[in-house]
């Protein structure tokens, strides 16, 4: 079947997230593969699926401001989102992606690519899931399973807001605030900044069309949603405003306190190629009794961190049984992590184990 392409607009916040996930939830093979292009009328700041919301946002200073946070069911970070964007939206079956998610990353990011270079910038892909200029950061790319689709999504960055972006994050003091905002500047990048001034939205879409048609070799057809997928829409919306959706992922709460003399519960962090793995546990006995695994990675399926989890429990705070654990979740599981390795789950949570314990 050809591609179906739906031009959504400009749509209120919560709108520019829930459009693909109710596409994607409402997906039959009968449906044609759609790529979606929309962009947002406010400001508001989205987190992945994985994060812990107070650990990344500054809840305090958005709410203040009156910028509405969204949690959505991609993994990846907390980014900060406005009409200076335009999110371009991949919800297709499996079987027109490769396997592997590296490669749909590639190949995802291919015409965003050709169009940036068919504009005059020198973009090119940056593994895992980057889109960079002269090393600056022009983009990132993300992925799900929802219902029976493959969802990828990006965006083409026409402006950005340096300073609102370093003011939603969550930082431990406005020195480091002020090292975010100075490394925004220096390392990232937009077509007004590369160009002297933004192209048109139209002419930005239709040269991305042109190289979608010429990559995926399919005809791209423009349509509407369905009232299927209008319905999956407001239900998606009605969840992602609900605050039992924004803070679920959480639990262990109080890093490096002590319960008492054989029980602990720690925070660290841990910085792996494919992201900031935030392991929150309790150890008994030195033994893991509870955890959460947050950060801005991407697992996909998405479940999979869930069964990471459980597979964790009662396990040794130790390298060897904790590599066999979780070498064993891999092999007997089809999780993929792209960037993250065994080993990088491991010393994660290996680092409750540095320097002395904390005291009461």
């Amino acid at each position: 079947m050809p591609i179906r392409l739906v031009d959504a607009g400009t749509v209120p916040y919560l709108r520019s997230q829930t459009v693909y996930h109710g596409v994607a939830a409402a997906k039959t093979r009968e449906v044609p593969d759609t790529i979606i292009l929309v962009s947002p009328e406010e400001p508001y700041v989205c987190i992945g699926l994985h994060q812990e919301l107070e650990k990344e946002v500054d809840v305090v200073y958005c709410e203040a401001h009156d910028i509405p946070v969204v949690r959505r069911e991609v993994g990846g970070g907390a980014v900060y989102l406005d009409s200076d964007q335009l999110f371009v939206q991949w919800v297709f079956n499996a079987e027109r992606l490769p396997m592997r998610l590296d490669r749909r990353f590639e190949l995802f990011a291919e015409p965003l690519v050709a169009t940036y270079q068919a504009l005059g910038i020198e973009a090119y892909f940056r593994p895992i899931n980057d889109i960079q200029v002269n090393g600056k950061k022009i983009g990132g790319t993300g992925a799900a399973a929802i219902g029976n689709a493959e969802v990828l999504v990006g965006s083409f960055m026409f402006d950005f807001d340096f300073e609102t972006m370093a003011r939603v994050l969550k930082v431990p003091n406005e020195k480091f605030r002020d090292k975010i905002y100075q490394s925004l500047q220096e390392y990232m990048t937009t077509m007004k900044r590369e160009l002297g001034a933004a192209p048109s939205a139209e002419l930005v879409k239709n040269l991305y069309l042109q190289k979608c048609q010429e990559i995926l070799g399919d005809e791209i057809v423009a349509a509407k949603f369905t009232d299927r997928e209008l319905q999956a829409m407001q239900e998606y919306d009605e969840k992602f405003a609900s605050q039992a959706w924004l803070q679920q992922k959480g639990g262990l709460r109080r890093p490096g306190v002590k319960i008492h003399n054989d029980v602990w519960v720690y925070e660290t962090a841990y910085k792996a190629p494919g992201g900031l793995i935030r392991p929150t546990i309790r150890v008994r006995e030195n033994r893991i009794d509870d955890i959460v695994l947050s950060g801005d990675f991407t697992v996909h399926p998405a479940t999979r961190l869930n069964d990471l989890e459980a597979a964790l429990q009662n396990v040794e705070v130790a390298e060897e049984p904790l590599t066999r654990t979780v070498t064993r979740f891999y092999q007997e599981s089809d999780a993929q992590t792209p960037g993250i390795e065994p080993k990088d789950w491991v010393q994660a949570i290996l680092m409750v184990k540095q320097g002395e314990a904390p005291q009461s």
